[in-house]
């Protein structure tokens, strides 16, 4: 019996032990499948994330896109509505230099349109060049502020000068009747001569202008007016020798009388005096070879004769100051020239 007992115990031991050994295989493998769907399922979780991720990122994008492009056509419409208010600016004070020069006896010479018939060479290259001239951005220099100054203050006294100017001249050539005698438009109806800058002090009434004493050899100092005061230093000024020109008619700048122009290469940012060559002296003709010299006595505003030719006045690309590519010259002593501006308009 006690045997029995003894075998039953080892019996209900070992039963036990398989029963406890089954059971933590089981739950050590119901513990890996549930680690294993939690990994799977993190993993399905974290790639939906990215793709939703990706796509918050391009509809960002877009968005963006689209936001960007509202903006540029609100600018765009700023800018046609600042367009269109400068154009009505543009054409009010076109208007009103229009009626200013009507006033001042200015003839307006309309354009001609792309249908019209073609002009003779000599009216089509004189209209062209006027029209070009009154185009072209102006800096301050001697000869626009004397056109522009002598316009305003000969407005009273238009007509009692030119009678007088008739009569100085006696019916010559350049004041008179036919137009066949009268010489052509180039620069031989230009006075330019060389002259030295005797004296130079500031405008009284003008911070921008000088007063200079300038001696061109006719044995007295003529009076000169010159917006150089932002591109020449005054002592830069003093017993200077110059190009100047000299029969344009005398006008007042703000109370001051100029008689000639200092000639000068001329952009919107630079001016620069042009150089006589080397030994000449007041008096000096400046002369073009296969221009005449015949000069206007005094040169007549209304028939626009040096807004004519000042287009053809430039330096060429060796700094030498030419007229329609032909250099400005004192005879026997060489050529005009420039300090370093190339390419640019002579004013």
């Amino acid at each position: 019996m006690w045997q029995r007992y003894m075998w039953c115990m080892c019996l209900a031991r070992k039963i036990a032990g398989r029963r406890i050994v089954l059971n933590s295989s089981y739950l050590f493998y119901i513990r890996k499948m549930t680690t294993s769907e939690r990994l799977s399922r993190l993993e399905t979780r974290a790639i939906t994330a990215e793709e939703l991720i990706k796509t918050l990122k391009y509809e960002v994008a877009e968005v963006k896109k689209l936001s960007a492009q509202e903006n540029n056509k609100a600018r765009i419409k700023e800018l046609e509505t600042e367009n269109e208010q400068l154009k009505k600016e543009i054409e009010d004070w076109k208007n009103k230099l229009i009626k200013l020069e009507i006033a001042s006896g200015i003839k307006q010479v309309p354009l001609p349109s792309k249908n019209a018939a073609s002009l003779p060479q000599s009216e089509d290259k004189s209209v062209k060049m006027s029209s070009a001239v009154k185009d072209e951005p102006k800096p301050l220099v001697s000869n626009e502020t004397n056109q522009q100054e002598g316009t305003k203050v000969d407005k009273k006294k238009k007509e009692k000068p030119s009678e007088g100017k008739k009569a100085k001249s006696g019916g010559g050539g350049s004041s008179g009747g036919d137009a066949t005698t009268e010489p052509p438009v180039d620069v031989g109806r230009l006075d330019f001569r060389v002259g030295r800058i005797v004296s130079a002090k500031k405008h009284p009434d003008a911070d921008s202008l000088y007063v200079e004493d300038v001696d061109v050899g006719e044995g007295k100092t003529r009076t000169v007016v010159s917006g150089l005061v932002k591109f020449v230093p005054l002592e830069e000024m003093q017993g200077r020798v110059v190009v100047l020109l000299c029969n344009l008619k005398p006008v007042k700048m703000r109370g001051v009388t100029s008689e000639a122009m200092v000639m000068c290469a001329s952009t919107p940012e630079k001016v620069e005096i042009l150089l006589p060559p080397a030994g000449s002296v007041p008096g000096d003709e400046v002369h073009v070879e296969g221009y005449p010299r015949m000069p206007d006595p005094v040169l007549n505003p209304k028939k626009k004769i040096f807004e004519t030719v000042a287009p053809d006045l430039k330096t060429n690309s060796e700094k030498v100051a030419t007229y329609k590519g032909t250099a400005l010259s004192v005879p026997g002593k060489g050529v005009v020239t420039a300090p370093s501006l190339v390419g640019v308009n002579i004013k």
